[in-house]
């Protein structure tokens, strides 16, 4: 059995991709998993895939939110798991071992997060691999050379929430960045890096869509370090872009 874990999905009209996302959670060979599905108030179809899997869905909140780090937040307020993670509509995950192997790493390790490794893949073909995300182990200050984990195969002790704290949603794009640049730089929270591919990421996704996008979320990665009271080293920020261009090399 090991801990029991809570994923969490949010999703907003994702009509196309929703059903990718909940098989690859159902699928888990971990047993104790509770599945949160918070949905923004849909109008397409995506409703109503959800509730052709509702007896395998733990909770389902569908209303009207302010954004999806909002959607989040609810999420980690209705988990009970011991540890937590989140698993965008738009992703799924590599293979169904993964949450057993989070489990594992956590009791075997004694820690307060685990991350893992990411592909991007085509929107249009899943199984077309655009860029390779590996996140290396973590070290000290590793933030400030502009290293971050992929937020999606990142997972968290609900201690750690309840701790210290959720996504600041007036963040918009880096709200996840500011989490874990809290969580891991700012309180030194024990991490555990487990060189694998969790998750599929389709390209195009919230985060990724445009280079304006890209832009203000560089431009909000500089208020993430301000709200905690440090300041980032003048090559940090030039650095968190540029540290992705190796993905497309891998």
């Amino acid at each position: 059995m090991g801990l029991k874990t809570s994923i969490i999905t949010v999703v907003l009209n994702n009509e196309l991709y929703i059903k990718d996302a909940i098989e690859s959670v159902i699928a888990q060979h971990h047993t104790d998993v509770e599945y949160i599905i918070i949905d923004g108030g849909s109008n397409d179809g995506s409703l109503a895939i959800i509730n052709t899997y509702k007896d395998k869905i733990t909770v389902l909140v569908s209303e009207p939110d302010n954004g999806i780090y909002d959607a989040m937040n609810k999420g980690l307020a209705l988990a009970t798991g011991d540890v937590i993670g989140f698993l965008n509509a738009d992703d799924f995950y590599a293979n169904p071992n993964v949450l057993q192997t989070v489990a594992n790493t956590f009791s075997q390790h004694n820690c307060d997060i685990v991350y893992a490794d990411l592909n991007y893949v085509s929107r249009a073909h899943q199984d077309k691999v655009i860029r390779k995300w590996r996140s290396g182990n973590y070290k000290t200050n590793a933030f400030e050379r502009g290293w971050m984990p992929p937020h999606p195969t990142f997972f968290a002790k609900r201690e750690l929430y309840q701790r210290l704290g959720g996504y600041k949603q007036e963040l918009n794009q880096s709200a996840d960045y500011e989490l874990m640049l809290r969580f891991i730089h700012v309180n030194h929270a024990s991490v555990h890096y487990i060189p694998q591919v969790f998750v599929h990421m389709r390209v195009g996704g919230q985060s990724n869509r445009s280079l304006k996008n890209r832009l203000l979320a560089n431009l909000q990665d500089r208020k993430a370090w301000t709200i905690n009271g440090i300041r980032p080293k003048w090559y940090t920020l030039f650095f968190k872009p540029l540290s992705k261009v190796k993905q497309f090399f891998i």
